[in-house]
């Protein structure tokens, strides 16, 4: 086949996949994010005051849910490779939003726990499957940008989500129910029908998919298969479950990537669950007057630039070869500018910052996910995914519950959200770290991550 002819191919059958996928699983995430981080929405606008929540409390209520995803992640994401992603993810999704129609009812602390904890063992395994599933349908020259379209759901879900939390909490006395609890049945119940449809719109392998032609369907098969050889978890062996296990459980490479992504994870999540309360104290910090939609729409303008900007640092990678920088500026831009948000003087100033904060995360979080890819494949990359994922969520449950203490301790978020610039700070160093001990030699920070051995 000639290299013009073969370049055809190629295009067409990555702009399939980015049509026919990519904005599927992307929803399937923007429906995951809202539900994880509907509390955030609840608490600040009757949830608390109903419930009798203190900053403790809540920050229990919002990190418990990480610790039972982080019990079933990594065997969540194995049992994906053994049935597919067809059926495990539309599974996960009916699961979760069955949980999460629960929370319309929630009477005190204890059931919100219990709710919380149920709703991350119901989660366990979706989003390290859903990029499991993505890097198994596009080459790694392609992967950055499929996982950047991919990655777009999460800040717009609170660009979106939020005015949408918004509506449903002014629609108080619907079914007889209060505002914030006609908002947890409204975003639960696209959970279940997404879940329902997944079953049969998802294909788990190019070789099934009857929408790519026989040339192209060829072409991502042979493209894969060649590129997954050398990679670790390629030979047989490997594709078993416990030697896939030790495989991804050994490597350092793939625990150095999960203390990176604790540091973004955790102030990914500083912000989400606590952003909605910092903004409902400008009221008193700052003598202003909010209605519930002001609140709304106040949170989501800090995800907008950040969605602008993860799209085209993603296209820069993509067209550049991702590079050590592409990770680590973002650190350290984050790392800085989150806890100087707290000494701005306006919340005009203040959100002006925190945006600066998300794009930061926002830009380094797809570009991360394509580089364990890289070297894992098979079984071992469902392993190795789902385990540095756990770091994350282990971050999540940290991020919401050490922030909530620390503010009940000191009285402020001065300290809490100093310790999110530290952990961010954390992960540039090791990023550094990490491609400066692969190269074997001095920092080369614009040599391609894909080099790094």
């Amino acid at each position: 086949m000639g290299a013009t002819a073969h370049s055809v191919i190629e295009r067409s059958a990555i702009r399939k996949v980015s049509v026919r996928l990519v904005p599927f699983v992307a929803l399937m995430f923007f429906v995951n994010y809202l539900d994880r981080t509907a509390v955030s929405f609840a608490e600040p606008n009757g949830m608390g005051r109903d419930l009798a929540l203190t900053a403790a409390q809540f920050g229990f209520a919002s990190g418990v849910f990480f610790i039972g995803y982080i019990i079933l992640e990594v065997p969540s994401n194995m049992a994906l490779h053994k049935f597919g992603a067809r059926r495990w993810l539309a599974r996960i999704m009916v699961s979760w939003g069955v949980v999460a129609l629960l929370f319309t009812w929630v009477q005190n602390s204890e059931q919100l726990y219990t709710l919380r904890f149920l709703l991350g063992v119901a989660e366990a395994g979706f989003f390290p499957g859903a990029i499991l599933f993505l890097s198994q349908w596009v080459p790694s020259r392609h992967r950055t940008k499929v996982l950047g379209l991919f990655y777009l759901a999460q800040p717009l879900t609170t660009v979106i989500g939020a005015p949408l939390a918004g509506w449903f909490i002014n629609q108080h006395g619907l079914l007889g129910l209060e505002g914030w609890r006609v908002m947890f049945l409204g975003v639960s119940i696209p959970a279940i029908l997404l879940g329902v449809v997944a079953w049969f719109y998802l294909i788990d392998k190019p070789a099934d998919a009857k929408w790519l032609t026989p040339e192209e369907r060829d072409w991502l098969t042979e493209e894969l298969a060649a590129e997954n050889a050398g990679k670790t978890g390629a030979d047989e062996k490997s594709s078993h479950g416990r030697e896939a296990l030790k495989a991804a459980f050994t490597n350092s490479r793939v625990w150095t990537l999960a203390l990176i992504y604790f540091g973004f994870i955790y102030g990914l999540y500083a912000l989400a669950f606590f952003l909605p309360t910092i903004i409902n104290g400008f009221q008193e910090q700052f003598g202003t007057t909010f209605s519930v939609m002001d609140k709304a729409l106040i949170t989501a303008i800090p995800y907008l630039p950040a969605a602008i900007v993860l799209f085209f640092w993603s296209r820069h990678a993509t067209r550049h070869g991702v590079r050590t920088w592409h990770i680590a500026g973002p650190a350290v831009v984050g790392g800085i500018s989150i806890p100087v948000a707290l000494y701005m003087g306006s919340p005009a100033a203040t959100v002006a910052v925190i945006t600066v904060t998300a794009c930061a995360i926002f830009a380094a979080l797809p570009v991360f996910w394509s580089v364990p890819s890289q070297f894992l494949t098979g079984a071992t990359a469902a392993a190795g995914i789902a385990l540095i994922n756990t770091a994350g969520n282990v971050a999540g449950f940290a991020a919401g519950y050490v922030t909530g203490w620390l503010k009940d301790f000191s009285g402020a978020y001065y300290l809490p959200l100093f310790l999110v610039g530290a952990f961010m700070l954390m992960s540039a160093a090791l990023m550094l770290w990490l491609a400066n001990r692969s190269n074997g030699r001095g920092a080369d920070h614009g040599r391609p991550l894909a080099e790094v051995r």
